[in-house]
């Protein structure tokens, strides 16, 4: 045991282990996903001097979402210069917003930069993760084996688990079907005929790539987005020159794209009427390419823009106006042999059906997989509302913490400004502990998690994703926007920057009982 773990903590190994536990392994850490959130926080514990720990990875690869999400046209609707760690930039982006295949190889890079590797273990789902109060740690058991950990930080995302409706008669479909974040390249489009159901933000990218290798594309819309034109463009060498002999100059045009989204806040959260001028910027961007009056109308949303996320796309309209694609203004009701069914009626003969229909966000499958201290899984624990203090610590579930958490999640800037905050709010947790030293945990009080919550949900209100008359996949089943943040990513860097041990319970281990000997038989009576 302290061979491996000395090997561990060198992180000079040969690579990724290939997910084999052992039942008898114990970690202080156990990091659980490789995308942005598990990489990062990875790097910041080591950073922080922390290197017993593991990440668990379900997959064979590292890359989260930009593993998972293959499908053609796939790109980052974030600049590439904000959507990447401050602590390792990259001067080297090809274009100003990157496709998937740049996303995913940064995050290979920073594995490798960082030393990661050796601590990752491919292949390794998690099961279970339940909680011991009389140990204080982690029991975690993985298709790899079991082990246990001090802390657990969760990093799978939400945008792990692909959701596909229940259609009747899907089932006995003859033809091909499939999610897009989890894209089938072996099978051939061309030619085809294909229903893409679903206009969020994967279909619009996947529907100009499509359009003209296809016979005929059958697009089922429930509620039209709001697009605006996608100003991309290739990074020069030049620029790239630039950034790699002046770093700073690749800091200052982060910062740049940063400021600009900070102040746009304003209007999503505060003021939601001022955004009128942008929808009639999108308006024009549809009026360019989509002539019919009728078809316009399909495409026009009756809600307020941004109450949804705002799209970018300068193809995705020009394919809409092609002869090959009809716009079904109506959700996938039913499939009957290779006839699909719209809810208004339309029916279209296809030979395939991709579904771009979102994740479990709100209801994410790890969070039933999580035992807390009271017996219940996180799940049962929000079943009336994910809430989380500081969108990081689950009250019940002791020294657990999640990245991209209840209302962390952004409507307009980049995910990874959030990520590095929560970081920062890992490294100081960890502190922490250290500074009470011993077997200890700390567990969110529920009365600073509620008071939290509350906050949040009142600034929620006014903003566009509340007010705005859409229903998106930030609201819950019940309704209940858990899943933005309300306010700037600087305020948000702000509330996380110290643990504040006051809304903490510190636990312990219970003192051992002493059992007295017992009295001999003729000892007599005791005196005082």
């Amino acid at each position: 045991m302290a061979q491996h773990e000395q090997g561990r903590q060198d992180g000079d190994g040969d690579g990724e282990s290939d997910g084999q536990g052992r039942r008898d392994e114990h970690v202080r850490v156990a990091i659980v996903g490789s995308g942005f959130g598990g990489l990062g926080a990875a790097v910041r514990l080591r950073r922080e001097g922390v290197t017993d720990f593991v990440v668990l990875e379900r997959a064979g690869s590292v890359g989260g979402t930009w593993r998972d999400n293959s499908y053609p046209g796939c790109a980052c609707d974030v600049p590439s210069h904000l959507y990447s760690f401050s602590f390792a930039p990259n001067a080297e982006w090809p274009r100003t917003f990157s496709g998937q295949e740049h996303i995913r190889a940064y995050l290979e890079h920073v594995t490798d930069t960082f030393r990661l590797r050796p601590h990752i273990r491919l292949n390794t789902e998690v099961t279970k993760m339940s909680w011991d109060p009389a140990e204080l740690r982690w029991e975690i058991e993985t298709s790899g084996g079991s082990l246990t950990a001090d802390l657990v930080v969760s990093a799978a995302g939400p945008l792990s688990d692909p959701k596909v409706p229940d259609i009747p008669g899907l089932a006995t479909f003859p033809g091909k079907v499939f999610h897009t974040a989890r894209w089938d390249h072996d099978y051939d489009l061309r030619g085809k005929r294909v229903a893409m159901v679903g206009t969020g933000a994967s279909a619009i990218q996947i529907v100009p790539e499509i359009q003209p290798e296809v016979a005929r594309l059958t697009l089922f819309q429930r509620t039209p987005p709001w697009v605006l034109p996608r100003v991309d463009r290739a990074i020069s060498d030049a620029e790239r020159t630039l950034h790699r002999t002046l770093p700073v100059t690749a800091t200052v045009r982060r910062g740049l794209l940063w400021g600009i989204r900070e102040l746009q806040v304003q209007a999503f959260t505060k003021h939601p009427n001022e955004l009128g001028m942008v929808e009639k910027l999108a308006l024009r961007n549809m009026a360019k390419s989509i002539n019919d009056p009728a078809k316009q109308a399909k495409l026009t949303p009756t809600y307020r823009i941004g109450c949804k996320r705002i799209l970018l796309s300068s193809t995705y309209y020009p394919a809409l106006a092609r002869p090959n694609v009809d716009v079904v203004a109506s959700g996938l009701a039913e499939v009957r042999g290779s006839t699909v069914v719209a809810a208004d009626g339309t029916e279209a003969e296809v030979d395939a059906i991709v579904f771009g229909t979102g994740f479990h966000v709100t209801d994410m499958p790890i969070a039933g997989r999580v035992i807390g201290a009271d017996g219940r899984s996180l799940a049962e624990a929000w079943s009336e509302g994910a809430a989380a203090l500081r969108g990081t610590s689950a009250a019940g579930f002791p020294n657990w913490m999640s990245v991209i958490g209840p209302n962390t999640a952004l409507g307009n800037s980049s995910m990874i400004l959030m990520i590095e905050s929560q970081l920062n709010y890992l490294a100081d947790y960890v502190r922490q502990l250290d500074f009470l030293g011993g077997r200890v945990a700390l567990d969110a009080r529920p009365h600073a998690v509620r008071s939290w919550n509350r906050r949040v949900q009142e600034r929620m209100r006014r903003t566009v994703w509340n007010t705005g008359g859409c229903t998106s996949w930030y609201l819950d089943a019940q309704g209940r926007n858990t899943t933005v943040w309300p306010g700037t990513t600087g305020e948000f860097r702000r509330a996380t920057r110290r643990v504040d041990l006051t809304e903490y319970q510190v636990l312990r281990p219970a003192p051992a009982r002493v059992t007295a000997p017992a009295a001999p038989a003729d000892a007599g009576e005791v005196t005082a």
